[in-house]
């Protein structure tokens, strides 16, 4: 190593030339928010739900446009305005097709043929309250295209399938302006192209605001810790370069940036800045008794260093254990985290170290001597666990009793809306269709026809409308869609347009003669609920967002009435849909994340065999590090946090940084006991030249994930809330109940 840092110059010009490159690739970080990135992997509903969806349109490919009105919206002025922009809407970008309420017409059947009945006489205002009375008596538009208090309208604009974030950013822009042309300010957006311009919006503002703000404590922190200006430009640069050679590395992988890019700035900074505390509280102890500077360097690499790369191992491994969900979002964001750890291990060891052989020692060594409160405070807690060893095991083993049951309390009843910014535009958009419309959320439901039928038999109708019953009937389910609604509607068409007889007919003669009439008039829509062989429909409703384990519940009461109601035999029925798939991660993120904590575990336990070679010193550095995961989960129970993609999180990133403190702590610890020392000196030393790297490095990553309480997306500050805390409680174990084990056990 020595050899190594003697072209110290050369180190620190590859660096920074790597850090210049990589600020240059900076622009092309691509941001992204696809739903597909929450769909379970490998699960048979997401295999289905692909083959199903190549013959249709998505579910989500639609845009709300929510326009409200100060008193009622039948009013002449405000309704020629919305048909106008309805017309201009066809126009849009992306756009290819527009409903709403100012275009729409009741068909009927008079001597003459078929015929249009406008459902609203926007030119007519003497018209306005009979048109309202039909639209209620018949309810077929109520809360899908006009609200229930009449103070607002939907329009509906189907736009082409999946677009990109410059597409949807594109329509939005047009959109927007398109409303203002025509005066209409109190409007409400919602679709998936809103969501994706909130989403992405947010993620830069969460990198820029978290790298700021982390930059700052960082700064602050280690001025308090060392009183050095030089220690202080040392960490920070090495630090930023560290964060600017990561963020390069993902932009020349192509990796895309989620919600969770907000934790990349804090982990770089917090983990990197524990790297350097680390080797530098050694560095300065060994300046101090005069040792030249290159050969204390050198030596606390030796010393520290072997044990912060094991630290960066093991956090990496707890980042890699998230391979194991079945969500690419969150298996992307454990590799991304991993590669970042290992690169801020990199850039200490190497570009840090040859940093600070261009410092005279005078500039890094503190003006005065060192205080005794660290060696006094540090001798009192090891004098604490000795004397207290039972009353430590009784509350450590009060808290694992308390965490287990408070993990029994853990749900999954995550809901969409937490997702959304706080306070923000989107966030409102979303409550005001909730609150006045069926909300934005779908529910899709496939009809497979059997043994030769068609969907647009008879018979096969029949079984359909069960199914429409069935979740009519459903709470929270509203404004249904399905092929059946055509035959329906021509069936009113052909009754004088009386609302009793918007059902199917009774019989199939006049069935059938009703679906000529659609297939001649009505083919464009029957095209988007039927596919081209006419063996497969879809059901198409909103389900307003009432939380992920409801939902769950909801899918299970359609699956049992398919079972019991449903003649099989010629028709099956079953539920898929985008939001049906991101709902079903509930059920796996508890799996993937047992699975993958163990696994962790395993390859932790076998890196700590390899370090320490003793069975015994393996098996209690687990105890200490499985206790804050419990108390992890426990939180969640007690607070009633639901457990959803992001959140699960929380347990990697916890194993992997706690476990670092139990690794420092015992590699001091066999150090000293193989310079000859006995058991209770060793503890002593280790306490003494280890225990206040621990606490400054714990309370740096406390406030450091503490920045997240100015996020503005709730499950980041939720994350940030609980790592904190859980963070916390593993210093406490590692001081307290560690050494109590060594003494009772080695």
């Amino acid at each position: 190593m020595l050899k190594i840092l003697s072209f110290k110059k050369i180190i620190l010009g590859i660096f920074v030339f790597l850090a210049v490159g990589s600020g240059f690739l900076l622009p092309s970080l691509k941001f992204s928010f696809d739903f597909s990135q929450f769909f379970p992997t490998g699960d048979d509903d997401l295999y289905f739900y692909e083959q199903f969806i190549k013959d249709f349109s998505t579910d989500d490919n639609f845009l709300l446009v929510g326009i409200e009105n100060n008193s009622t919206v039948f009013e002449k002025d405000f309704l020629l305005r919305c048909k106008a922009f309805t017309e201009d809407a066809k126009t849009l970008p992306f756009v290819t097709g527009v409903n709403a309420i100012t275009n729409l017409s009741y068909p009927l059947k008079t001597s003459f043929g078929y015929t249009k009945l406008p459902v609203l006489h926007i030119n007519d205002s003497t018209r306005y309250e009979a048109d309202w009375k039909k639209i209620q008596e018949d309810n077929l538009f109520i809360k899908s295209f006009v609200a229930k208090d009449a103070k607002s309208l939907a329009i509906f604009l189907e736009t082409e399938d999946n677009l990109d974030y410059k597409q949807s950013i594109h329509l939005l822009d047009s959109t927007r302006s398109l409303l203002k042309k025509h005066q209409l300010d109190k409007t409400h957006l919602m679709g998936r192209t809103s969501f994706y311009e909130a989403m992405v919006d947010m993620q830069k503002r969460e990198l820029l605001v978290t790298s700021a703000i982390s930059i700052v404590l960082v700064l602050i922190v280690l001025f308090i810790i060392y009183k050095r200006t030089a220690i202080v430009f040392i960490t920070l640069s090495s630090i930023f370069i560290a964060l600017l050679i990561f963020l390069g590395t993902l932009a020349v992988l192509g990796k895309e940036l989620s919600a969770l890019a907000a934790f990349y700035p804090i982990l770089m900074l917090i983990v990197g800045t524990s790297d350097v505390i680390h080797i530098f509280d050694n560095f300065l102890e060994k300046l101090k008794t005069g040792i030249e500077k290159k050969i204390a360097i050198v030596q606390s690499l030796k010393e520290v260093g072997l044990s912060t790369l094991l630290t960066s191992i093991t956090t990496a491994i707890g980042f890699l254990s998230l391979l194991f969900s079945k969500l690419v979002g969150i298996r992307d964001f454990g590799v991304n985290s991993a590669i970042g750890v290992l690169i801020a291990y990199i850039t200490v060891v190497f570009f840090t170290s040859a940093l600070v052989l261009t410092f005279s020692n005078k500039r890094l060594l503190p003006k005065k001597n060192e205080s005794l409160f660290w060696q006094k405070n540090l001798i009192k807690i090891n004098s604490f666990t000795k004397t207290k060893p039972k009353q430590i095991i009784m509350v450590s083993i009060l808290v694992t009793i308390l965490c287990f049951y408070g993990l029994s309390l853990v749900n999954t009843n995550y809901t969409f809306k937490t997702t959304l910014p706080n306070k923000s535009k989107i966030a409102d958009d979303f409550q005001f269709f909730q609150k006045n419309y069926s909300g934005f959320r779908t529910i899709e439901i496939a009809a497979l026809a059997k043994d030769g039928y068609l969907v647009t038999d008879y018979e096969i109708a029949k079984e359909i409308e069960k199914v429409n019953q069935q979740l009519q009937a459903t709470d929270n389910i509203d404004n249904i869609r399905s092929v059946n609604a055509i035959f329906k509607t021509f069936h009113k068409a052909n009754n004088v347009n009386k609302r009793e007889f918007y059902s199917l007919p009774k019989t199939e003669r006049e069935f059938n003669s009703y679906k000529k009439d659609a297939n001649r008039y009505a083919k464009q829509q029957l095209s988007k609920l039927i596919d081209s062989t006419k063996t497969k429909a879809r059901i198409i409703a909103n389900v307003l967002d009432i939380g992920t384990d409801s939902l769950v519940k909801t899918y299970a009461v359609i699956d049992n009435y398919v079972a019991r109601n449903i003649d099989t035999t010629k028709v099956n029925f079953r539920v898929t849909g985008k939001g049906m798939l991101m709902d079903k991660n509930a059920a796996y993120i508890q799996g993937s994340l047992l699975q993958g904590l163990f696994m962790g575990l395993l390859l932790v336990g076998i890196i700590m065999a390899f370090l320490f070679k003793s069975y015994k010193l393996v098996f209690l550095s687990l105890i200490p590090n499985m206790l804050p995961l419990l108390f992890a989960g426990a939180l969640l129970g007690f607070l009633k946090i639901p457990l959803d993609a992001p959140t699960s999180i929380v347990f990697a990133i916890v194993f992997g940084i706690a476990v670092d403190d139990t690794i420092h702590f015992l590699g001091k610890y066999k150090i000293a006991t193989t310079k000859g020392l006995t058991k209770e000196e060793a503890l002593k030393t280790t306490f003494l030249e280890t225990g206040r790297a621990l606490i400054i490095t714990t309370l740096l990553l406390f406030f450091g994930f503490m920045v997240l309480l100015f996020s503005i997306h709730t499950p980041s500050l939720i994350i940030g809330l609980l790592i904190s805390a859980t963070l916390l409680t593993a210093l406490l174990f590692d001081l307290l109940l560690l050494p109590v084990l060594i003494r009772k056990f080695m």
